[in-house]
């Protein structure tokens, strides 16, 4: 056998080890030359491992979750010459071998929730006369389900006729739900797993500074509806997303404190005059923040067209390393969803982080009379230990005002 053995490649930026997140080959495959192998999963980002040689596998190191450092043996291939009739199975084939090793992996507690209840124990006979059991048998009722008030639970005339018209009286018995039993364990792996640890690490460092401002966008609605209403036929219409970061551009060059990284090895605040806007996209992984580089130097168009392909390569796991790195402040959006209010967590190391909540019809009082606006909420987070509240506070009331009067956002001051 000659015995071919792939370490762990260096992924760059300074990464030391790798989580194995899924292995895309078993031992006993066959693979071919740059065929992916593993998903692993860098502080930064998922990088699918092709396979460097074209062999049969002989040994894989790691399973889903473990931690392998770079240089370390990741996965053997025997690279001798393999006759077509070896046994390795094709692709095909081990599909179902797949399926099969994945159920009978499961916990007990999954098989048993995974398991056909059994079937209950036939009821007692039921006691009813052979013209009531043949009136049933017309009016399509089961008299397991009737109630008997004869003697002994025989079921009567009256009975019968009670459930068939309706009547309280002799109702049928509701299907008792069954209680749920087992657990599933899921391993707290890949994007789930650096999600949970960023998360901890920002709440656990960083003091938040929550600042909430209502905002009147139904100039921006107006505006935004004029746009589209110009857009060629089949194009995508424009959402408040580009507006807001169009606006957040123009307010950071009055607080560049917002715009910054703060780089805790140093004891540095890193003020950025580029605008790189993150992008907080749910996906079927987790949560990503995509960034739209240069913000500042976009039209509206061209930032709706990049935060829509961020966001869609995000969302189907193409996104590159670059891509998902590099951003100076984030936005969030729950569109439809977006509740009242709430309070975002800050994208470390960044410093400030603009949440925004669902845009609703409300009555408000304008120059003393009641009448019909359109409202939206933002919802902000800040770095209180470098953006200080009023700061904050201005921040967003000067985002307000961009909005709430949207020609500004494309006046130069």
């Amino acid at each position: 056998m000659s015995r071919y053995v792939f370490k762990m490649p260096d992924l760059g930026e300074g990464t030391v080890s790798a989580e194995v997140v899924e292995w895309k080959v078993k031992v006993g495959d066959t693979v071919k030359e740059d065929q992916v192998i593993a998903e692993v999963m860098t502080d930064k980002a998922a990088v699918e491992i092709p396979s460097p040689v074209t062999g049969r596998v002989v040994s894989i190191t790691g399973q889903p979750g473990d931690m392998v450092a770079v240089g370390s043996e990741l996965i053997a291939f025997d690279t001798s010459d393999t006759p077509a009739s070896d046994g390795a199975p094709s692709a095909k084939s081990a599909a179902p071998a797949i399926a099969a090793a994945a159920i009978s992996a499961a916990t007990p507690q999954a098989a048993a929730a995974a398991t056909p209840a059994a079937a209950p124990a036939s009821a007692s006979r039921v006691m009813a006369s052979p013209a009531t059991r043949r009136k049933a048998h017309v009016a399509g009722v089961d008299l397991a389900t009737v109630n008997g008030t004869g003697p002994g639970g025989r079921i009567s005339a009256q009975d019968l006729e009670a459930v068939i018209s309706g009547k309280d009286g002799g109702a049928a018995k509701p299907a008792a739900r069954a209680p749920r039993k087992g657990v599933e364990e899921i391993k707290i792996i890949g994007v789930r797993r650096v999600i949970a640890e960023r998360m901890s690490a920002a709440k656990r460092n960083i003091p938040h500074f929550a600042y909430v401002e209502e905002v009147d966008v139904t100039e921006l609605e107006a505006l935004r509806q004029y746009l589209n209403s110009r857009l060629p036929k089949g194009a995508l219409s424009l959402t408040y997303l580009p507006f807001l970061v169009a606006a957040l551009v123009r307010v950071l060059e009055s607080f560049p404190q917002c715009n910054a990284l703060h780089d805790a090895e140093r004891n540095l605040i890193l003020r950025h005059s580029a605008v790189h806007v993150g992008i907080a996209t749910q996906t079927p992984d987790g949560l990503k923040v995509p960034v739209v580089k240069h913000a500042e130097a976009r039209s509206l168009h061209d930032l709706a067209a990049e935060i829509r392909r961020v966001s869609e390569a995000a969302r189907t796991n193409k996104a590159t390393r670059d891509e998902l790195m590099g951003s100076t402040i984030t936005v969030t959006s729950l569109g439809r969803l977006g509740g009242i209010a709430s309070t975002p967590v800050i994208n470390a190391p960044e410093v400030a982080i603009v949440g925004v909540n669902k845009a609703v019809e409300r009555a408000v009082v304008v120059d003393g009379a009641i009448t019909i606006r359109r409202v939206m909420n933002l919802s902000s987070s800040f770095d209180h230990r470098f953006v200080d509240g009023f700061d904050a506070a201005a921040m967003i009331q000067a985002l307000k005002e961009r909005l709430e009067h949207p020609a500004t956002i494309f006046i130069q001051d």
